[in-house]
């Protein structure tokens, strides 16, 4: 197992980044190791952090402006290759279908459930990090 797994998340609004932080922790499950966070407020800088390398999961605020969560990433799917699993936040459950349009792997709802969101981030980091072991 490595030794930590790196979230990045992106909001335009630092109350929804810090919301994420707080709600998942930094302890998801027994089996994972600790999360670590990179925060980013724009595109430019979450495509810059991806460049980097080294993200496991992706959480993406769909009501982010001026470029939105959900186009994000339908954009990181068709032009990053391996690109990381993408959790969404979705403002209403009506958005459930936008959450599939962008190829994303999970959504849930904002305002932040913590069970929900550390749930689906346990998810989606247990299946990006046994394909990275793979």
């Amino acid at each position: 197992m490595q030794s930590t797994a790196t979230v990045l998340v992106y909001s335009d609004d630092a109350n929804t980044r810090e919301q994420v932080r707080l709600a998942a922790g930094r302890r998801l499950a027994a089996d994972l190791p600790p999360v670590e966070y990179v925060e980013c407020a724009t595109l430019p800088a979450l495509l810059e952090e991806l460049e980097k390398g080294g993200i496991d999961v992706c959480v993406l605020d769909g009501e982010a402006t001026p470029a939105g969560g959900m186009g994000v990433a339908r954009q990181l799917k068709d032009e990053i290759f391996q690109a990381p699993p993408v959790l969404l936040l979705i403002g209403r459950p009506q958005d459930s279908w936008l959450a599939t349009w962008s190829r994303a792997e999970a959504a849930v709802p904002h305002p932040v459930d913590p069970v929900a969101l550390a749930d689906a981030l346990a998810g989606l980091l247990r299946r990006s990090l046994g394909a990275d072991a793979a």
